[in-house]
Parts: structure tokens; sequence; C-alpha cells
């Protein structure tokens, strides 16, 4: 379990996460939604503490992130951030090996290139394993850090807007990837998302921001409802059942 405990942000007199309290269970896919600059990836960042809170803390299975030694909170838990620019030129398998370092130290032995291979064919990735990263589309560079962080092999699966430059087959099959990498590999997925209409078909829970606060949290059925989502937003939606999943209609 994830527990978030009265977690805050501040730039100067601006707070971007505000006190935030909340239990993320082990297991399932939890989204988080929300409007642009409702905190919701400066509070992934200070999850993985990869950004100091203001105030609160963080506990990981009872380890608590801000005193965790650094190989052993990244063996519990990695992450995929917005922004991946590398100053290297890597190749696709150079850049998934990465995630073993936290087990290896950078030697890796012939687990470690089972994990490696193992994550790449999870996405797909064989016939892309030996080109440079520079001569791939962005969509076929964000499948090659998500298996990096598959590769890491970690209980718990935090990924900031991982569908960034993805288009409409390839957003699908990765939200298809991430929801079985919770219910065959057992991994606890934590996602940003902006695209509602996913998080209703593939999360199990749904966690809304707003204004640095949580506004809302629970299962698909429980907030994707128009007057939650309209108020969030401050947008008309509309939520039609189709296939027996709810899916959003917004506009102006």
């Amino acid at each position: 379990m994830i527990e978030i405990q009265q977690v805050s942000k501040q730039y100067g007199d601006s707070v971007v996460v505000d006190g935030v309290s909340l239990s993320l269970p082990a297991g399932g896919v939890t989204a988080i939604i929300g409007p642009n600059g409702a905190g919701k990836s400066t509070l992934l960042s200070m999850v993985s503490r990869l950004l100091p809170m203001s105030a609160g803390r963080v506990l990981v299975d009872g380890l608590d992130v801000t005193k965790a030694d650094s190989r052993e909170l990244a063996r519990r838990l990695s992450i995929l951030r917005q922004d991946n620019h590398l100053p290297l030129r890597l190749t696709v398998k150079d850049l998934v090996a990465f995630g073993r370092y936290p087990h290896t130290g950078g030697r890796l032995t012939l687990d470690d290139k089972d994990h490696i291979d193992r994550a790449i064919a999870y996405l797909n990735l064989e016939p892309l394993a030996g080109r440079y990263l520079d001569e791939m589309s962005g969509g076929q560079r964000q499948r090659a850090f998500v298996a990096m962080v598959l590769c890491q092999d970690t209980r718990y699966v935090l990924l900031d807007e991982p569908l960034n430059s993805l288009d409409m087959k390839h957003a699908v099959a990765m939200m298809g990837t991430l929801r079985r990498a919770a219910d065959e590999l057992g991994k606890t997925v934590v996602l940003v998302l902006h695209d509602i209409n996913f998080a209703s078909t593939y999360a199990d829970r749904i966690v809304a921001m707003r204004m640095g606060r949580i506004a809302h949290q629970g299962s698909p059925a429980e907030l994707i409802r128009p007057e939650v989502l309209s108020a969030l937003y401050e947008l008309p939606i509309e939520v039609h059942e189709i296939g027996g999943r709810r899916i959003c209609v917004y506009y102006r």
C-alpha cells in the first residue's frame, strides 16, 4: 500500500498540492485525473521522491520514501516521468537494461538479461531492440521507456501521462499492456491520465484532483458521472453507457 499523509508542495506563496491524504491499495490500476494545474504530476513526483515535499510524508509498504535507501526504494517503486530526455545515444535494449540497475548496480546477470528480453517482448519491441532512440518516433520511444520501467520489476509502477506521443491505436495497446501488467504480473499501476475515457475503461479506481486537493475518489461507476465531471472540469460532460462501459462526451 502507498500511504500519502498530509502531503503539500509550495513554491513561494503558490500552493500546488495542498494537504493531500490518500491510500492507494496494492494491486490493480489507479488513474489520477483532473484539469491542468490540479497537482497530479507534482503529487506523483513527490510519491516517488523525484520532488521534495513541503510537508507530509509518504509510506510505501511502511517504508518512508524520504528516509529510504535509494536502491531499496527503487526495488519497490518505479516511475515514468512526462519528460524523458537522455543525453546519451542508446538503443532500445540499452535503455531497457537501465531498469535492472537497482538490482545489479550495472553488472548484468543472465537473469537480468531475461528480464530485459521479457520487457521488450511485453511491449512488442523486439523488431526495434537494436534501433537507436533518436531514430524512432515519439510513440516508439515512449513504449521503450515503459519497457524500461517494467524491467525494473517493482511492485509499484507510477506513470505520468504514459500516453504522450501515442496515436489512438498505440494508446489503446498501451492501456491494455498496463492493465495486463496489473492482472498478470501483479503490479500496482498508478497513472496520471488526461483522457477520462481511458480512466473509465481501464482503471479500477479513479482519483480526481482539483486545485491541489482530492476532489473525489472511487470506482469508475462512482466518478464517471456527468455532475461529478462537469464540476471537475468546468465543462458540460455527458456520460453514455456503451458496451457496458461509461463513455464521456464533452464539447462546448
